[in-house]
């Protein structure tokens, strides 16, 4: 195995920009079908068995990306050594000729709704381990079948697919995604794998994985192959959450108008991503790579700060409609609260109204983020919170004391508090256990109005 820079690639088209990808797995793991809904080349034959290594490429925005699908491996050890990615038979040639000079990255199917057996971990690791241990910097897990989570959380099957599946993923980074083959029309699950691999291509700054035929050397007889890691990790249960910190989190902004949830969404960023000093219509999604993970947020229209009866229908509805863009729900809603407002009972009742628009679980994942962070000067947050008196001490206590300021007027200032931000939301998923995000469902409009209906006008 040897790493090279992405300028050595020549190709048909020097002024695209190329990015080379192989799709692994086991048979009838849905290869195929992933490439045609990644290249939306609809005459690809899905439902027959891939015998070779085909070619599929997709044009967009200057950018030209090769996908190479290749036969499905069998999980009997006897064709194993043929299967492998350095082995002499013509099938892998093939495979090392389409990829040439390299891929960026390495998409692993696996199907949602199979067993993943350590048979399975050990047979993909012994493939992929034959042309480099570096082969895992280069990995994805690709999840098909996403239609059977059945509005869970591809999150949520990782924790409990065993052992064996959460070392795989564990073993490339945490790096995963889930795609729906029966709904290719969804442009939305595409391009944010196409971020995904821009982001471990960036990670690897900008190298091919070269997969050598050469003979490889032998490895220590203490050693077995694919078992060095393992023995590092022993054999204790694997964390639902893993023992990384998640690669991706997913985050709602919501509070009252003019409480600061674009100002704040930017500085999480790190730049002008929503429009701050203008009331805010429509939910806005935005998405930057910020201390190495891959952070979603959703600015949303602010509501009223004394009555959820007095929020517009229109406007409740568009702020679930974007929770619905964080599918299948974001990690953490971050209430927006001025550190300078003053907390009212009926303040204090209307927030918590308000949130529960997302039903009765939603305090455990619910922060309260203070904005106008600079008000506070050299004065503690813990000390404001006791100034503010009981209102804020009890909506402290909803939220099980998730808090967090952000200053907006200090970028280097701001940068530090979002990295203590982000380590505070993944503390909250982390207790959350095996429900780290809020699921959620859209309400049909009437359960809306029901929802309003028991809340008084005040």
């Amino acid at each position: 195995m040897a790493t090279v820079s992405s300028s050595s690639n020549t190709g048909e088209s020097p002024c695209l920009l190329k990015r080379h990808v192989l799709l692994l797995g086991y048979r009838d793991s849905g290869k195929t079908s992933s490439c045609i809904t990644i290249s939306g080349q609809e005459e690809v034959p899905a439902r027959q068995p891939t015998k070779e290594a085909s070619l599929c490429t997709k044009t967009l925005d200057g950018m030209q990306l090769l996908l190479v699908d290749t036969p499905g491996w069998s999980l009997e050890s006897g064709d194993l050594v043929a299967e492998r990615l350095d082995g002499q038979s013509p099938t892998s040639a093939h495979i090392r000729h389409l990829c040439y000079p390299g891929v960026h990255a390495l998409l692993l199917v696996v199907p949602i709704g199979e067993p993943f057996t350590e048979q399975h971990r050990r047979g993909m690791l012994e493939r992929l381990e034959s042309a480099g241990m570096h082969v895992w910097r280069y990995s994805i897990v690709l999840f098909t079948g996403a239609d059977r989570l059945w509005g869970n959380g591809v999150e949520e099957f990782i924790a409990e697919g065993g052992a064996a599946l959460q070392r795989l993923v564990e073993r490339c980074g945490n790096r995963y995604h889930a795609l729906d083959n029966t709904c290719s029309e969804n442009n939305m699950q595409v391009s944010e794998l196409l971020q995904k691999l821009e982001e471990l291509i960036q990670e690897n700054d900008g190298s091919f994985f070269v997969i050598n035929d050469s003979i490889q050397a032998p490895w220590p007889a203490h050693i077995r192959r694919g078992e060095e890691l393992d023995g590092m990790l022993g054999d204790a249960e694997v964390s639902p959450i893993f023992r990384s910190p998640p690669r991706e989190l997913r985050m709602l902004l919501v509070g009252w108008q003019g409480a600061g949830k674009s100002s704040a969404g930017n500085v999480i960023l790190g730049g002008r991503k929503f429009e701050s000093g203008r009331r805010t219509e429509v939910s806005l999604r935005r998405q930057a790579h910020v201390s190495g993970r891959r952070i979603t947020i959703v600015d949303t229209p602010g509501w009223d700060w004394f009555s959820i009866a007095r929020t517009p229908a229109h406007i409740r509805k568009e702020i679930k409609r974007g929770a619905g863009l964080l599918h299948p729900g974001p990690h953490a809603l971050l209430l927006v609260i001025p550190v300078i407002s003053t907390l009212t009972s009926r303040k204090r009742r209307a927030l918590e109204n308000h949130l529960e628009m997302f039903g009765k679980e939603v305090s455990f994942h619910t922060l309260v983020l203070f904005s106008c962070g600079d008000w506070l000067g050299a004065t503690p947050i813990e000390e404001q919170i006791q100034r503010n008196g009981g209102q804020l001490l009890s909506l402290m206590a909803y939220c099980f004391n998730y808090y967090h300021v952000l200053d907006s007027t200090s970028a280097a200032r701001g940068q530090d508090q979002v990295s203590d931000l982000l380590l505070k939301v993944e503390e909250m998923v982390a207790q959350n256990e095996r429900r780290p995000f809020l699921p959620v469902k859209l309400n049909e409009e009437q359960e809306d109005e029901a929802t309003c209906g028991k809340c008084t006008l005040q």
